[in-house]
């Protein structure tokens, strides 16, 4: 500040008016949001994407330059994608773990590079439930038998995926209490990782969803039937993961918002359960995704076309979220977070095609923000 507007009250007014409006020029998409005591550079997240190439659930170089290429390529979160509480609960045996100390520090050198890229690191945490124990998409994708390399699944009921998916074992309830405590364990690795961020995976036909629709859980007990014993077991996970988690730092939740069937888990579903999760005062964000829990789905798909589940959620319970869905290009993503429906552009496909897709959508804005100083030379676009 020069010394004429330090020395006059009204010039130093004018510049911080002057400032407030280059603020607020900036595109949404590329202003900071706080979590917690997390700060993130921009609402741009590169959502938790398998890649079906590790060895014993350790990360690799792969996870490594894919990771580390978005935060380079200018995201404000970076996600693994989801690493898995124990070997059983992979939805094949070349997906991330973390359930041991070489896995945790595979995944801390990543951490420590995305940070330093200036990016929020995090974690996805899930289990897979009945749909585990399958080949890889391009092995075909079909479950694996015990001789091929697979394992017996776990599920709240005893219902198959799909035809020619095995019927799951039912969790009884000390295996319920087991897996409840591996989400813990799992979350104190990812705290001494580094990572900044959770993310619980509810979502896509996963166990924690499973539990959650009418569809694939049918129990009778105190984990079952009403909406109340359905919605336990996340509450007891997110307790646990709290356990661990310090409340300095922010959690968020993945849900399938409808699971596109009737008679299934809906939006109203969704509202009401984000409405609890805001009252519960640990969680900071809904990851608002849909479907995957039956095959029989029907899903007309689009551009955006998750987004309406995101603002009705943000609307209804007071919860921060995020979008994803094909919110590939950069207008779109600024119409979303400008116009309030979501606090976060949640990008999959976007990403893999683009690692460098936030940099190039700060062009489409005609707005700056900075390049690596080592790729300022290609800064021509």
């Amino acid at each position: 500040m020069n010394t004429n507007v330090q020395n006059n009250p009204h010039a130093a007014r004018a510049e911080n008016d002057r400032k407030v409006l280059v603020r607020d020029q900036t595109p949404h998409i590329f202003r900071p949001i706080a979590f917690r005591s997390v700060t993130v550079r921009n609402r741009i997240t590169v959502s938790p994407m398998c890649q079906y190439s590790a060895h014993d659930g350790v990360a690799n170089d792969w996870h490594f330059q894919h990771l580390a290429s978005r935060a380079v390529g200018g995201a404000g979160i970076v996600f693994t994608e989801v690493t898995h509480v124990e070997p059983r609960g992979r939805i094949t045996p070349y997906c991330l773990g973390l359930w041991n100390d070489e896995q945790r520090d595979a995944l801390a050198r990543i951490v420590r590079f995305v940070k330093a890229q200036g990016a929020a690191p995090g974690i996805q945490i899930g289990h897979a439930g009945r749909k585990g124990s399958t080949a890889r998409p391009w092995d075909g994708g079909k479950p694996l038998t015990v001789e091929q390399g697979g394992w017996q699944p776990i599920a709240p009921s005893p219902i198959p995926f799909t035809d020619g998916y095995p019927a799951p074992l039912e969790m009884d309830r000390k295996m319920i209490d087991d897996t409840i405590a591996l989400f813990a364990a799992n979350t104190q690795r990812a705290r001494e990782a580094g990572f900044d961020i959770v993310e619980l995976h509810a979502a896509h036909g996963y166990l924690i969803h499973e539990f959650l629709s009418p569809l694939s859980n049918h129990r009778s007990d105190r984990y079952g039937g009403s909406f109340e014993n359905r919605t336990r077991f996340l509450f007891e996970v997110i307790d646990a993961v709290r356990s661990e988690w310090p409340d300095t730092m922010p959690l968020f939740v993945r849900i399938s918002s409808v699971d596109w069937l009737e008679g299934g888990w809906d939006l109203e579903s969704s509202v009401r359960l984000a409405q609890m999760l805001k009252a519960g005062g640990k969680v900071d964000l809904i990851d608002c995704s849909s479907g995957a829990l039956d095959p029989r789905q029907k899903i007309k798909i689009h551009p955006g076309y998750q987004v309406p589940f995101a603002a009705e959620i943000r609307s209804r319970a007071g919860i921060a979220t995020g979008a994803v869905g094909l919110i590939n290009a950069p207008d779109l993503a600024e119409q979303i977070v400008a116009n309030g429906q979501a606090d976060l552009i949640i990008m999959a496909r976007g990403m893999l095609n683009d690692p460098y897709w936030p940099l190039h959508a700060a062009k489409t804005l005609k707005t700056k923000i900075p390049w690596p100083v080592q790729y300022e030379r290609g800064d021509i676009f």
